[in-house]
């Protein structure tokens, strides 16, 4: 009878496993068939559909009757020791047109192309198609059996996880933070991956993921990989290097067998034979090469010197002509950015009485003919602003746990930067700041700003480049020495200014916050806690604000058009609040001066010019 119910027992429990097993088979398969109804696209958005259907034949902003041939010389500020800006070292001084929206991507791409008429939309590339759940916890990618590298090698599912992984293991911030929130590479084919996640929290990473440069696993050596280097990457891109000259030269040419030459993304790209990229110490020898017709187009940032931009022969000669490229993303944010690792700027209201010292309206009268624009927030022009605006109720509640992150006036939309009357010394703006100062221990002895506990004099240092920074920052010296304050400004070459940047050894410094429609991941390297201890991030200011981590995090994860909008005009009132740049100003547009033998498209994309679609002009 003990056997018989053994029996029993063992019959019945062998059937709960294979009851078990079989919900675990029905699972698995539920699962599989769920992805597989998950459909292949030709695009991808953050927010919302592409523009583009699947049948477009080309970008809105290309020419696809561009010729080509001939040769295009562009010049830089600037000097350049590495060939890979995805490396720790070499990161700030790498060639410039390896991969990137203004230049171009000439020797690197990614599985899929962004377009820069669309906030955030990306078209197949490398990968011919791609696909993704609701939930974002994994994105699939098929390749394009016609990709090929320069050097002849198929471009394969290797490559891509090889890339990540090398980019994960040996790269800088914020590419390998990035690329390490992959959790498994699944080859799913000869030539698909898909990729997963941990989960759809972070919303923006699949793109991030699709827009990673791919490498040649057969020739890059990962071990090498962090280390500064003139040795050029094997590309899928459409040109490869003829001369490397460190410091002052590249040439990109243009290759034959380039495998997407006839594909729509790239109708009417990469039309010259051969693009020069010549480096410039300084702007005044930059302009003078232009001039003499060295460098083909000029790209000016300087209102003053655009406004005379013409005043040589070649222009009246009419071989020169003056273009405007009208924006439809908000202006950069540059400002003069404090070092909070410094003691001097540890409390936000010796920032904010140091902001209220510049006399926009004199600078710019003075400086620059009126023709700048004042910059407010990070977001001016869009509405991702807070500028002028009321936090709503979403907004609210996602600053609701930081109740001291945002001060009323910012929170409430009527905050703007100080403005003086124009006289370089005004009174009640002196007063004012003064009143801050002394909130935050300071006082006036004997004519200078001293610490009230310590007895040492408020000074710091900013660090500038080039002759306008100068002079903007003399500006502000001779303000504050009104009020005792001893700035002193130091002038220093591009690579001495990068190398500082890049350890945070400096007080202040002028800085550009690069703004688009779609901010997301990128944030997490200029403003998150993290970055303010990682050396060489984007986090020059050192911010460690909780409220900040959080609503990067929420940016990241917005669902819906609403929930992201709300979350970047928080992070916008955020950073505001935190003081941690002088806000400056910005052009209305873009001023771009270029002799005729090239031309360039009628349309300008959303996010501004770019030289990759531009062309060599028909000889008369």
């Amino acid at each position: 009878m003990t056997k018989f119910r053994s029996y029993v027992n063992g019959i019945n429990n062998f059937t709960k496993g294979l009851v078990v097993i079989s919900g675990m088979a029905t699972l698995a398969c539920s699962t599989a068939l769920a992805q597989d109804t998950v459909p292949w696209s030709h695009a991808i958005a953050m927010h919302g559909k592409p523009a583009l259907p699947a049948d477009y034949t080309h970008l809105p902003y290309a020419n696809p009757e561009a010729p080509k041939g001939g040769r295009l010389s562009l010049g830089v500020q600037g000097t350049f020791d590495s060939l890979n800006s995805f490396a720790l070292k070499g990161a700030w001084t790498s060639a410039r047109g390896m991969k990137e929206r203004q230049m171009g991507s000439f020797i690197l791409e990614s599985l899929l192309l962004r377009t820069n008429d669309e906030a955030f939309t990306l078209y197949a590339h490398l990968a011919e198609a791609v696909r993704m759940p609701e939930e974002r916890n994994w994105i699939e990618f098929r390749l394009n059996p016609a990709a090929k590298f320069s050097n002849g090698d198929p471009l394969t599912v290797d490559d891509i996880i090889f890339s990540l992984e090398t980019i994960r293991d040996h790269g800088r911030p914020p590419y390998a933070r990035w690329y390490g929130k992959v959790v498994k590479f699944e080859k799913t084919g000869a030539h698909s991956v898909k990729l997963h996640f941990k989960d759809g929290s972070d919303r923006e990473l699949p793109l991030l993921i699709a827009l990673a440069p791919i490498f040649n696993s057969r020739t890059t050596d990962p071990e090498t990989f962090g280390n500064t280097t003139l040795t050029p990457p094997i590309g899928t891109g459409p040109y490869t290097f003829s001369e490397i000259d460190p410091g002052r030269r590249t040439t990109y040419t243009r290759r034959d067998d380039y495998w997407a030459k006839d594909l729509p993304q790239k109708i009417g790209f990469d039309n010259f034979n051969e693009v020069t990229v010549d480096y410039f110490r300084d702007y005044n020898a930059l302009q003078e090469a232009f001039r003499k017709g060295d460098t083909e187009a000029l790209i000016y940032g300087n209102p003053s010197l655009w406004k005379n931009a013409g005043d040589f022969p070649a222009f009246e000669e009419g071989k020169v002509v003056k273009d405007v490229f009208e924006r439809g993303t908000p202006p950069s944010m540059t400002g003069i950015a404090f070092n909070t690792r410094r003691p001097q700027f540890s409390d936000k209201r010796v920032r904010q009485a140091l902001g209220m010292l510049l006399d926009f309206q004199w600078i710019n009268r003075t400086l620059f003919n009126g023709l700048y624009k004042r910059t407010d927030g990070y977001w001016d022009n869009s509405d991702l602003s807070s500028i002028g605006r009321p936090a709503n109720e979403l907004e609210k509640k996602l600053l609701e746990p930081y109740p001291n992150a945002v001060t009323d006036e910012v929170l409430a939309g009527t905050w703007r930067p100080s403005e003086a009357d124009g006289s370089g010394r005004d009174r009640k703006v002196l007063r004012d700041a003064l009143s801050l100062f002394k909130q935050a221990g300071y006082n006036l002895d004997q004519g200078k700003l001293v610490n009230a506990k310590s007895g040492e004099q408020l000074s710091f240092e900013i660090l500038v480049r080039v002759q306008d920074e100068e002079k903007v920052a003399l500006a502000l010296q001779r303000t504050a020495k009104l009020l005792g304050i001893e700035i002193s400004v130091r002038t220093v070459d591009a690579a001495q200014f990068e190398e500082r940047r890049a350890s945070f050894g400096f007080d202040a410094l002028f800085n550009t916050w690069f703004a688009s429609l779609s901010p997301g991941g990128e944030q997490y390297a200029r403003w998150s806690s993290q970055a303010a201890d990682t050396k060489s991030s984007r986090n020059i200011v050192g911010a460690k604000e909780p409220a900040i981590d959080a609503l990067i995090d929420a940016m990241v994860a917005a669902r819906t058009r609403e929930e992201f909008v709300a979350a970047v005009r928080a992070f916008d009132r955020v950073l505001i609040s935190g003081f941690y740049a002088i806000p400056l100003y910005h052009a209305p547009a873009e001023w771009v001066a270029r002799w005729t033998t090239v031309e360039h498209p009628a349309k300008s994309p959303l996010y501004g010019m770019q030289f990759d679609n531009w062309w060599d002009a028909p000889k008369e």
